[in-house]
């Protein structure tokens, strides 16, 4: 979870991914995909829909402002999820911290129920015994009535 404050965005063969690492630079993964488009070492992905069949019949300059485009949405969108998955990771925390909250008070509770258990059960006794010397009195005020 702490791993997740520290994520950027890496350069992996021109792509944007997630990953730890400092020093990212859009300036340098563009300046990298520029140099292998200049070489014409382009990947062999036929089923690759980052340029659309259209983007074949487009030239460099445009395949690569559309590609420089279609990074800074990703890279965007990208943002937007570590955002989304920071808040979630930050209320998450929140809440861990509430019921940590909670279980310690239900701890707490349990210890005064205990107690008050522990002393109703004492008084109960207190009043069984109380109860007994007042009949044993009782009697004994009966008995001494009927002697005087």
């Amino acid at each position: 979870s702490s791993k997740l404050r520290n994520m950027e965005v890496q350069s992996a063969d021109g792509v944007a991914v997630l990953e730890d690492c400092i020093g990212f630079s859009l300036t340098k993964t563009i300046s990298k995909v520029e140099e292998k488009l200049k070489k014409g070492v382009l990947p062999d992905c036929e089923d690759d829909d980052i340029i659309p069949r259209v983007g074949n019949e487009m030239g460099a300059e445009a395949q690569i402002r559309f590609l420089k485009a279609k990074l800074r949405v990703t890279q965007e969108d990208l943002a937007n999820l570590v955002f989304e998955c920071r808040k979630k990771e930050d209320e998450n925390q929140n809440l861990e911290t509430r019921l940590k909250d909670a279980e310690e008070e239900n701890t707490r509770l349990q210890r005064t129920i205990s107690l008050q258990q522990s002393q109703t059960e004492k008084y109960k006794m207190l009043s069984q015994e109380a109860n007994k010397k007042t009949e044993g009195l009782q009697q004994e005020v009966t008995a001494l009535e009927k002697v005087l």
